[in-house]
């Protein structure tokens, strides 16, 4: 049986590590699979593995001093901050060097990079005859430098697996390894979906300045001034959670506005369950994973165009709602409809609830078998 090794940064919650443990759970059975992780943050990965994938660690008692580094520059401390960089540098260093120790010693017959750095250290220290396949999550937006460091680091691989339509017609004449579209997979189908009567509106993701959380307040408070009775729910954890817990403290929707950190797989869907309508305020998004999951209980989505990924998953008047320009009263009038109308939400939930099939687990990986078989 050929192996396959996958490479990672970490294993924590995140949608890049989620892929990663959903592709290795989905071809353990016809591949060796291991992956290869530079950190190791918690004592198990975050997403649940197969117990037939290898998992190998890099740096088992060292990991990343970013959030140590922001608190010592944000303190203006001199020493601390001087310690810091030190520290971030030594860590830097060896990442580098124990990743590109292990590219060059690598026997596997394929190995699939998930960061533009290990693309280029694979393209530069991969064996000669081992198959290189680069796998992009993120979205460029147009943003020029991040651009051309994607298009330098895969110029030595062979392969390079974009998430969507829209990555893949963008870069497929701008790099020289072939492109393939091939998008993420849902691997949870509940056994009832949700029946949309529960005054609960989700979403769930980082909370980050990129996935717009702040905004989602602002549309929330809109809602809430005419459905007081309708709750938001929010799962996640990240570098804005205090400033998000303050806003809404500010604004008195302490009562109506539940965050929950980040929780388990099983947490979530319970929660999904429960709930009525998801909402993204994402500035960018490459592939809107959140948006099928949700589909997958048969729950309406309402969206921002800014996030490409939704452009994809979300037909506008058809399984949800897509709202131009960020426009805050228009996505909250657009939630109002559906809070109106448990027809329009079931109707809507149906309709997504039949394109998430499309993208079952099973069927996503017979898309990566073709590939990696030929």
């Amino acid at each position: 049986m050929k192996k396959i090794t996958i490479l990672a940064l970490h294993l924590g919650a995140g949608g890049i590590e989620r892929a990663i443990c959903m592709l290795a759970n989905g071809l353990y059975k016809y591949y060796n699979i291991e992956i290869v992780s530079t950190y190791k943050l918690d004592e198990k990965p975050f997403f649940k593995l197969n117990h037939k994938v290898k998992v190998k660690y890099l740096m088992e008692d060292i990991k990343p001093n970013r959030e140590e580094l922001k608190l010592a520059l944000h303190s203006k401390n001199i020493i601390s901050i001087t310690k810091e960089v030190i520290k971030s540098i030594k860590v830097l260093r060896k990442k580098k060097i124990l990743m590109v120790n292990y590219i060059k010693n690598c026997d596997s017959d394929i190995i699939i990079s998930t960061r533009d750095i290990h693309n280029k250290w694979l393209g530069k220290y991969g064996k000669d005859g081992i198959i290189k396949i680069g796998w992009e999550h993120n979205h460029h937006n147009n943003n020029s430098k991040y651009i051309k460091k994607i298009i330098n680091s895969v110029k030595k691989l062979n392969y390079f697996v974009l998430v969507s339509n829209e990555l893949y017609d963008f870069y497929k004449d701008k790099v020289k390894p072939k492109c393939v579209y091939i998008p993420n997979a849902i691997d949870y189908f509940p056994k009832q979906l949700s029946n949309l009567q529960e005054k609960n509106i989700i979403s769930v993701g980082r909370i980050s300045k990129e996935k717009g959380y702040l905004d989602l307040i602002d549309v929330y408070n809109l809602v809430y001034q005419k459905y007081p009775s309708w709750h938001l729910h929010i799962i996640g954890d990240g570098p804005e959670a205090n400033l998000l817990k303050k806003k809404i403290e500010d604004l008195g929707l302490t009562n109506n506005v539940i965050l929950h950190g980040y929780q388990s797989r099983d947490y979530v869907n319970n929660l999904l369950a429960k709930s009525s309508i998801y909402v993204m305020t994402s500035y960018t998004e490459s592939f809107g994973i959140v948006l099928l999951e949700a589909f997958a209980f048969g729950i309406p989505c309402v969206a921002f165009d800014s996030a490409q990924g939704a452009n994809e998953i979300i037909t506008n008047n058809w399984n949800g709602y897509l709202v131009q320009n960020r426009d805050f009263i228009l996505m909250s009038k657009r939630i109002m409809e559906l809070i109106k109308s448990l027809e329009r939400r079931t109707v809507m939930g149906d309709y997504g609830y039949k394109l998430a099939q499309k993208y079952r687990l099973s069927s996503i990986i017979n898309l990566w078998l073709e590939l990696l078989n030929n």
